[in-house]
């Protein structure tokens, strides 16, 4: 039984890339690889974070006994539930559990946040990628819609990085049969994440008119276009594409096994004796 405060990394791992995960907080220095979705605070005072009351943080350290209790402590005398994960990044990794590799990892700029840009109006892997990086690699990540031609220049001025634009040099791309979705998955080392896997071919499936890779990417490629045409701002199409992203992942993680006719919510019926 876990101690008072702490939560396991069995209980966490279910947790994380959800809409509702609790904010992961590393407290290590200078990670290279860390729980997928984790945050890593500039100021170490926690009383300064401002981070919302009543929203659910775990602390996370190197083995579960340094800095974590006592931030831990100090958030929930600030009345935010906060909880320690019990033994640390170390017990996660020996219990074989996903991680993200950050040395891809843009630099963060002065608000503690990574900046994107890409090409306005986005369609499928210009919305499934700002998904992927808000929900495993910096939930707090900015992103910049330009017209095309102005996405380098943007990249830039803003110290932003580009992505899903078709131009020499940018790392994050189409390579070959893949799309840029495929490519952060590798990047970011998160190929050992079978759920992800199966969602990248259902993206690429939709972002490369190759609907044959999977039966859902018909239906995802309908549902982008259609959400284009529902949304006139970026920002607002981003935000509506997030809980289709959410729903999607959840289905390949829990519910493909689950099936659904007009007679799935009756209850078995038994045989009659004779």
């Amino acid at each position: 039984m876990p101690a008072p405060n702490t939560i396991t990394s069995d209980k966490l791992v279910r947790l994380v890339a959800v809409a509702s995960a609790p904010q992961i907080v590393d407290l290590r220095d200078a990670p290279t690889e860390a729980i997928p979705g984790s945050r890593f605070p500039a100021d170490p005072d926690p009383v300064r974070w401002n981070y919302p009351v009543g929203m659910p943080i775990v602390v996370v350290d190197a083995d579960g006994a340094g800095a974590a209790v006592a931030v831990a402590a100090i958030l929930r005398s600030e009345g935010v539930p906060a909880e320690v994960l019990e033994g640390g990044f170390a017990a996660w990794t020996a219990g074989g559990l996903p991680t993200v590799s950050l040395s891809h990892l843009p630099p963060r700029h002065a608000d503690g946040r990574t900046w994107w840009v890409t090409r306005s109006r986005p369609k499928v892997d210009r919305i499934a990628c700002p998904w992927l990086i808000r929900r495993f690699v910096d939930p707090d990540a900015r992103f910049l819609f330009v017209p095309p031609g102005d996405v380098l220049t943007v990249a830039r001025q803003q110290q932003a990085e580009p992505f899903d634009v078709a131009e020499e040099g940018v790392f994050w791309s189409h390579r070959g049969e893949r799309c840029t979705f495929d490519v952060m998955v590798e990047a970011f080392g998160l190929e050992a994440h079978v759920s992800l896997l199966r969602l990248a071919a259902i993206v690429r499936g939709a972002d490369t008119d190759r609907l044959d890779l999977a039966p859902e990417a018909a239906g995802l490629l309908a549902i982008s276009l259609g959400l284009s045409r529902l949304h006139s701002d970026d920002h607002a199409q981003l935000e509506a594409g997030m809980a289709i992203y959410d729903a999607l992942y959840r289905w390949c993680r829990d519910a493909q096994a689950e099936k659904h006719n007009w007679s799935s919510h009756r209850p078995a019926r038994g045989k009659v004796s004779a």
